[in-house]
Parts: C-alpha cells; sequence; structure tokens
C-alpha cells in the first residue's frame, strides 16, 4: 500500500523540473494544491493553448492532465518516479473553454507494483467541467520505495 504521506513538496518537485524536465516548465502549468493521493494543477491559458474558434485545444488539455499526474506520482515517490512513463491517456471532452484557465485535479485510484491508474477531472477556474480522464503509468524506478 502506497504511505498516506508525501515525500515532495510541490516546492520539491518544482526543483526537480527546473533540472530534469526544464521544457516543461513553459507550459504555463502552476500546482494549486497537494495532497496524499491528489494533486490540482492550473494551465495559465494563453492564446498559444487555443485552437480555431477559441477553444482550449484537445492537446493543451492532454498536457495538463499528463503533468497533473507526473505531479501526483513524483509528490508520492520523489526522484524515482522521474521514469514513470504513460502507458495509456483516456480523455472525454464535455465542454469547451475559451481563453481562462484550467485546472486538472488528479486522484490516485489504484497504485500497483508496476501501474498506477489515476482519475482526472479538468474545470475552468469557475468549477465549470469540461473534461474527464483516466491515465496510467508504468512506475519504472519507483517500485524500490514501495
Amino acid at each position: 500500500m502506497l504511505k498516506r504521506e508525501l515525500k515532495w513538496t510541490a516546492g520539491q518537485i518544482w526543483e526537480f523540473l527546473e533540472v530534469e524536465f526544464p521544457q516543461v516548465l513553459a507550459a504555463g502549468y502552476q500546482v494549486e494544491r497537494l495532497e496524499p493521493r491528489r494533486a490540482a494543477v492550473r494551465l495559465s491559458v494563453g492564446t498559444d493553448h487555443l485552437r480555431p474558434g477559441g477553444s482550449v485545444s484537445g492537446p493543451a488539455l492532454m498536457g495538463l492532465v499528463d503533468f497533473t499526474c507526473y505531479v501526483v506520482l513524483l509528490a508520492h515517490h520523489g526522484a524515482s518516479a522521474g521514469l514513470a512513463v504513460t502507458t495509456g491517456l483516456q480523455i472525454s471532452f464535455l465542454r469547451k473553454a475559451g481563453l481562462e484557465d484550467v485546472i486538472c485535479e488528479a486522484e490516485l485510484l489504484k497504485h500497483g507494483r508496476t501501474l498506477s491508474v489515476l482519475d482526472c477531472r479538468i474545470s475552468t477556474a469557475d468549477g465549470r467541467l469540461i473534461a474527464h480522464a483516466e491515465a496510467t503509468y508504468f512506475m519504472a524506478g519507483a517500485n524500490e520505495l514501495r
């Protein structure tokens, strides 16, 4: 069973990303909340996130889901989760969001020996649900901390 306490804070995750994955920091993400089994990450939507017609693009929302899940895994495992890889991501787009911030809330549903599964909801800052996703990760390198 996964320990209830977090191994890393949001600040420690950010320090890791600055060294190991600096290109993701330019995407406009901000960790809003971090707690056992859960995280919320805000995407500050800019015009580069919009598709023709003015809605947030699917790739921008999928990237937000993937990043939020990675934050949850890093929070629980530290650097050993740095090698975790996405093996599946299913997303349902429910409503459009325009040029406004969106927030992804991810919850760890299952943390197995080799795979972790997370459930995600993406909402506008005012609480309108715009997408739902489920993501699965192969936990390369994280098993020694179980």
